[in-house]
């Protein structure tokens, strides 16, 4: 049976790339100026968004008792990154459907919805970085021991 730590380590590594590969398709669509790029951005944003809510999902789970001393310090710090990221990436996600289905055209908007596209890619670079720190140097989910 998989468990939330094994759910949450599996899951977390797809909105890291979505996101990323989607915030670099949009930089691509300032230069070249076509569509292809704009909506591939807008797809894995998406995607990446789900992908966000189910690692979040699967965090909360697994982070569950983890809360004594340093390791509940350093708990607390990922999962306050991770809400800011889950919340910046969904408003991002929304001002982009808004921006598709309206089809605004403003170069204001155009600029605003960049700029939170960045601020999700630090955000989501940022919870990785604190959930890697809680891995490598807490050792927060793993099992030492031998197996049968």
């Amino acid at each position: 049976m998989i468990s939330a730590t094994h759910l949450h380590a599996m899951l977390v590594h797809f909105p890291i790339a979505l996101i990323m590969v989607g915030f670099l398709s949009e930089i691509v669509s300032l230069f070249y100026r076509t569509d292809f790029f704009r909506q591939t951005a807008l797809y894995l944003l998406i995607l990446g968004t789900l992908g966000t809510i189910a690692s979040y999902l699967a965090g909360k789970a697994a982070g569950d008792g983890m809360d004594e001393g340093s390791l509940g310090r350093a708990m607390e710090q990922h999962q306050q990154a991770a809400t800011y990221a889950l919340w910046l990436t969904i408003a991002t996600a929304v001002l982009y459907l808004g921006v598709f289905f309206f089809q605004n055209k403003k170069s204001w908007v155009r600029v605003v919805s960049v700029l939170l596209f960045a601020m999700a890619i630090v955000a989501i670079g940022r919870t990785g970085y604190l959930g890697g720190q809680l891995v490598f140097k807490h050792g927060a989910g793993i099992e030492l021991g031998m197996s049968e």
